[in-house]
């Protein structure tokens, strides 16, 4: 652990180095803005983490830093980031923030990844008075827990499950199958979509759960094609996303609409699968390049300076939202957190994916999307007020 906080500290160092080249003066007296976080280089829950988080936490130090540092309240400062790896451990994850917070007492702090980890230390960051913006957590117990200091940025299980219903039943959809991770990530978004199928039209033709870290789901994909289902549904994590696409292939099950939630807005889903055969699969996103100017730059950095390794449609979009928001807050009313709270807690946001208000904890301005992909693109196809692409409502053969 020690040698990753330093290699992130260096990361930092040099980023200031490379601004202080160009505006010296700026640089000369200023103290650092110590921001704090632990991430998952390790351990299962890295290919989220490695794609939707810390890959924007360095680019947002990098540019700030080229721009002559974190604008506090009319005052240039660099950033230093203060890092580690937390191997995708909870334990981990909350002794590495109560020492950040309680010890080390850093400027700013920034969030893990995943609903669990995020879970973990919302009532730590609430309890040190810390403003957390979460760009990974889906939790209606979350929500619950009315922490004033605690925000979440994606949207959350039911406006993203009312959505998906939503477009089913103006598909002509009748009937789904439906897998579910057994975790509060799975079981929350099983339980909204429960409620979204209510009077729909639509009924559940079979569900299962899976644990973590499974290795097949043939069985249950021969299952549910035996059902011939007009949707499936999978909420799942990236390496059961790209299981469960390619046991699908191998059995032969290609239901009309093929959802499958994180991981599917990656640009790994698109490779493994090839760009062919992801054509037509429906997951959780909620932008691209075309959702705003602000967007396209985000994107273009993005792409530019991690070598081709693009953001992902959904959660590094929150990310970089979560960003711009802090970074607003911080111009604005400096580094006093209760300032900082209360700013981000009353105030309308401009960000890349549009303006993001919070009601308590959860950001209810952001409706509920479906992405799609589409010759090579993932699409926002629904509601179609915020549809960067028409719906494809017959997912092709798989390739």
């Amino acid at each position: 652990m020690v040698q990753n906080t330093k290699r992130t500290l260096l990361k930092g160092a040099a980023a200031a180095a490379g601004a202080a080249a160009f505006a010296p003066h700026l640089f000369a007296a200023e103290p650092p803005v110590r921001i704090g976080y632990t991430m998952s280089r390790t351990g299962p829950w890295t290919g989220g983490a490695q794609v939707s988080q810390e890959p924007n936490y360095l680019l947002w130090a990098e540019q700030q830093n080229a721009a002559g540092g974190l604008l506090v309240k009319g005052v240039r400062r660099p950033i230093e980031l203060i890092s580690s790896d937390d191997r995708s451990d909870t334990e981990t994850v909350v002794r590495t923030y109560e020492k950040l917070m309680g010890s080390d007492k850093v400027d700013l702090v920034l969030p893990p990844w995943g609903s669990n980890a995020n879970f973990a230390v919302a009532p730590l960051a609430n309890r040190f008075g810390y403003p957390f913006l979460a760009p990974t957590a889906l939790s209606k117990r979350l929500v619950e827990m009315k922490l004033p200091y605690f925000f979440l940025l994606l949207q959350q299980p039911k406006p993203m499950c009312d959505a998906l219903v939503d477009m089913l039943k103006a598909s002509g959809a009748k009937t789904v199958a439906v897998v579910y991770v057994d975790d509060l990530f799975g079981l929350e978004n099983y339980a909204a979509l429960r409620v979204a199928l209510q009077g729909s039209g639509i009924s559940m033709v079979e569900d299962k759960s899976y644990p973590a870290g499974v290795k097949d789901l043939s069985p249950v994909l021969r299952s549910m094609k035996d059902k011939n289902p007009d949707a499936f549904i999978g909420f799942t994590y990236p390496p059961d996303t790209i299981l469960a696409s390619k046991q699908a292939k191998e059995v032969g099950f290609n239901p009309k609409f093929f959802y499958a939630s994180v991981g599917t807005a990656f640009q790994l889903y698109k490779n493994v699968m090839t760009p062919a055969g992801a054509e037509g699969v429906l997951g959780m996103g909620s932008w691209n390049g075309k959702t705003s100017p602000g967007a396209k730059a985000y994107f273009d950095a993005h792409t530019k300076k991690f070598a081709g390794k693009e953001p992902d449609r959904w959660a590094s979009g929150a990310t970089w939202a979560g960003l711009e928001i802090l970074t607003a807050a911080v111009a604005k009313v400096g580094l006093d957190r209760k300032a900082l709270r209360d700013y981000i807690a009353t105030g309308t946001h401009k960000t890349i994916l549009g303006d993001i208000q919070f009601t308590g904890s959860e950001n209810t301005a952001t409706p509920g999307t479906v992405g799609q992909w589409q010759n090579g693109e993932f699409e926002v196809v629904w509601p179609k007020k915020l549809a960067t692409a028409a719906l494809n409502p017959n997912k092709p053969a798989w390739k």
